[in-house]
């Protein structure tokens, strides 16, 4: 199953604390806490049939600017929203603002 990343739709549920696109009949979704101010990822989950396609990184990315939008403190819980930051330091900085702000 071959899915074009980049023309992925991902749709914000408050309701369910999640970001998730449907693919195939397949969710992957990105969970998180909104805890205050703070942006806590806690998982990113992609159906293993769908791996490796860039699902994970364009929901994290999805996730990440809805946090800067509204100047959230982001803290990634999950080693893939981690690994993501690391290899796109235009996000890290969101992981250092206060979280009082």
């Amino acid at each position: 199953m071959n899915v074009d990343a980049n023309n992925l739709q991902v749709v914000h549920n408050p309701s369910e604390h999640r970001f998730e696109a449907w693919v195939h009949g397949h969710l992957s979704k990105l969970d998180y806490v909104l805890d205050g101010n703070n942006f806590v990822i806690t998982s990113v989950g992609v159906h293993p049939e769908l791996r490796g396609q860039g699902i994970a990184g364009k929901l994290t990315q999805v996730g990440l600017e809805y946090a800067k939008e509204r100047r959230l403190r982001v803290i990634p819980m999950c080693p893939h929203a981690a690994a993501y930051i690391r290899k796109n330091p235009e996000y890290a900085e969101l992981t250092r603002q206060p979280a009082d702000q």
